[in-house]
């Protein structure tokens, strides 16, 4: 039988073509581009799957012509279709149409269209072909580029971008060129340092460097305009890749306004800190500043091993003076004393003035009583010399008691009481000299060697309770929170007041394991009263300084936080002024990350301690508290008075709460509410007390409400 080869080669045609049919259908559906066919004789039209895909339309119910795509254009573009399609029929090229659709749905899309009018032997216009793409999400794109793109251009932030190799500028917006008063064209032949007076090539290298490290930088820097005039910019930096070249961009503002106001306001927060920590006759440190003064000098002699004396120095016959010859001639005297204790000390002593005709003098580091008596004398021959004010000759002298560190005792009080009681014995003998205060070990120093043993055991055993005294909003008479102060129940003697055994937990390291114990108990009672439904607000806890920089304290805490279901935010850490001053850049970094978790920190006894403004704004404080030293003679006293409302403006400056302790009349709360410190602790509310008395005082106030 004879091989129908005609056939068999048809078939194999065939299938090559469908085949064909098949892989360019496939292509197409992934490439999303439709092609299409119309016959210009017949005027029959033929559209690929992906054709009708694109304009929403059903193959098997739409019958693809010229004039339904023609129908599908928005109007606008109608009658550019039809001059392009004349174009395409006269030139025989190839034509390229972007246009908008409405599909079937309502929907309106890009699509862009490329024919080609085909031409018979007889060179008539035999049929067009062509293809067609949604370019709908490029257009988009493109236009929320050139939104974006207006939107760098026409900012008013100057915007740079620079090459990473030489810091010339690739691009610069109107709102650089503008801000310096060059053109763009200038701006574009230079480069970093053409404007950047402070940033030398090593410096931006380092910056470089930071930058690539950390994929963006915050700096601050000096601009200088074309007209030679300078400005403060805050740049945000990032790496970037621009036209395939490795560069960053820079966001430039002007923060020239902020650093003025920043300079006012330090200027105006350290006035109020000088006014509220020096003698406002002599410029000399006052009684606030001078007990931070001995309580660091106190830290460091400890630290160091070293000795120091305390003198107190009081003016001999100066009340007659001042009697007789009025308050001016007082005054001038006193200013002059002060300038001749000046001279006759060394720059890192301490010479302040305690009030009326009271003086008192750290010495650092002396080497022993001899070196402290050589000073004593000094003082004593200088003021020995006549005084000429107000054509008066005045003849004065002083009376000198010295206290030693740490041979009469190592406590602030102690050594403030000796070296007075030595001032006294010094005018008991006659005036116009010095004494130093002596004692032999007595009874109190065993009582101290048997309390710290007592207080190792007291810690093994948990003998320790906890007090609160609540903190009450006085402008709505409702408790906001609750200090917690611990209490040493011993089996035998009973409850032992804190300033017993506290200076010698602190000496001694012990205060560390005895506030781990309040902050767990004080935490747990918190938590039992929060479930009962009560309301003690903020737990206030001290924190000392020797605690926080124990390597395991923040995860001590949180881990005693967890265990008991205790939430950051009814915490709140306090710490003295003068702790934090010792070690302050150790201080702020971790007291940054207690504060990232969400607790408060406040500054206790603020005022007593000699802070620096410039540490105390890198602080993550959330509040100051009012030292009770200041609180006790108000509104009676004028410098108590000058000092709490100094403070009170100095935390509504830094935008801090604020809360006084100690407070204990009508009268001194009156005057805080008055001043703007609405938040008061203190016996005029509450003493502390135990947790049973607490929880009977918080269910009244429950039930009030």
């Amino acid at each position: 039988m004879p091989i129908d080869t005609d056939s068999d080669d048809l078939e194999t045609a065939l299938q090559k073509l469908k085949a064909r049919e098949n892989s360019l259908r496939q292509a197409e559906a992934v490439s999303q581009l439709g092609s299409w066919e119309v016959n210009l004789k017949t005027n029959e039209s033929i559209w690929s799957d992906q054709s009708y895909k694109i304009y929403g339309l059903d193959k098997n119910s739409t019958k693809p012509s010229l004039e339904l795509f023609l129908s599908l254009l928005i109007p606008q573009d109608l009658q550019r279709a039809q001059s392009v399609l004349a174009q395409a029929m006269s030139s025989g090229e190839v034509v390229t149409f972007q246009c908008k659709v409405k599909k079937t749905d309502a929907e309106i899309i890009d699509v862009l269209l490329n024919g080609q009018v085909i031409f018979d032997e007889d060179n008539n216009p035999s049929k067009l072909i062509g293809s067609t793409q949604d370019i709908t999400s490029q257009m988009e794109i493109k236009r929320e580029a050139n939104e974006l793109l207006d939107l760098i251009k026409y900012s008013t932030n100057e915007i740079y971008i620079i090459s990473n190799n030489s810091f010339k500028y690739l691009y610069v917006n109107d709102g650089a060129a503008n801000a310096l008063g060059y053109s763009i064209d200038e701006l574009l032949t230079m480069n970093i340092f053409d404007i950047n007076p402070d940033i030398s090539k090593d410096e931006a290298q380092k910056l470089k460097a930071i930058t690539l490290r950390d994929n963006k930088l915050l700096h601050r820097t000096i601009h200088r305009k074309k007209d030679g005039s300078t400005y403060y910019v805050q740049s945000l930096i990032h790496p970037i890749k621009y036209k395939n070249n490795d560069a960053f961009v820079i966001f430039d503002t002007d923060i020239s306004q902020n650093i003025e106001d920043e300079k006012l306001l330090k200027k105006q927060a350290e006035e109020l800190n000088h006014q509220a920590n020096h003698d406002a006759l002599t410029n000399l440190p006052n009684r606030t500043l001078f007990k931070d003064r001995l309580s660091q000098t106190v830290s460091i002699s400890s630290r160091n091993k070293e000795k120091f004396a305390l003198l107190f120095i009081d003016l001999d016959q100066f009340k007659k003076i001042n009697d007789s010859l009025g308050h001016h001639v007082g005054d001038n005297v006193l200013i002059e004393a002060a300038k001749r204790l000046e001279n006759s000390l060394r720059a890192e002593d301490t010479l302040a003035r305690l009030g009326g005709d009271e003086f008192t003098v750290i010495l650092k580091n002396v080497k022993s009583i001899q070196s402290a008596s050589v000073v004593a004398q000094k003082i004593i021959d200088s003021m020995k010399e006549p005084i000429e004010t107000n054509g008066h000759t005045l003849f004065i002298s002083s009376s000198i008691g010295i206290s030693m560190f740490p041979d009469d005792d190592t406590t602030e009080d102690n050594l403030i009481k000796y070296a007075d009681t030595a001032m006294y014995k010094a005018k008991e003998e006659g005036r116009d000299n010095f004494q130093f205060y002596s004692s032999e070990m007595t009874s109190l120093a065993f009582e101290r060697v048997v309390m710290e043993s007592s207080l190792r055991v007291a810690i093994k055993e948990e003998q320790f309770v906890v007090y609160f005294q609540p903190q009450f909003d006085a402008l709505s008479e409702t408790i906001t929170g609750m200090e917690a102060l611990v209490r040493w129940k011993h089996p035998q003697i009973g409850l032992v007041p804190p300033g017993k055994f506290i200076p010698i937990a602190e000496d001694s390291g012990l205060i560390i394991d005895i506030d781990r114990i309040v902050m767990k108990k004080a935490m747990q009672q918190f938590s039992l009263w929060y479930k009962d439904g009560l309301n003690p607000g903020t737990l206030a806890l001290n924190l000392a300084m020797k605690q926080l920089n124990e390597e395991d304290f923040i995860f001590t805490l949180l881990n005693t936080m967890n265990s008991i279901k205790f939430k950051p935010k009814w915490l709140e850490l306090e710490v003295t002024e003068g702790q934090v001053m010792d070690n302050p850049n150790a201080a702020i970094e971790k007291l940054r990350e207690i504060s990232d978790i969400g607790i408060e920190i406040a500054i206790d006894d603020f005022g007593t301690g000699y802070s620096s403004l410039a540490y105390l704004k890198k602080l993550p404080l959330d509040k100051l508290k009012i030292d009770q030293s200041f609180v006790r003679d108000i509104p009676y006293e004028e410098d108590d008075v000058a000092i709490t409302k100094a403070i009170i403006a100095l935390g509504r400056s830094l935008n801090l709460k604020l809360i006084a302790e100690g407070v204990e009349t009508e009268e001194q709360r009156d005057f805080l509410v008055a001043n703007g410190c609405s938040n008061i602790q203190g016996y005029f509310y509450a003493r502390p007390m135990p947790i049973d008395e607490i929880t009977e005082l918080l269910k009244k106030s429950s039930n009030k409400t």
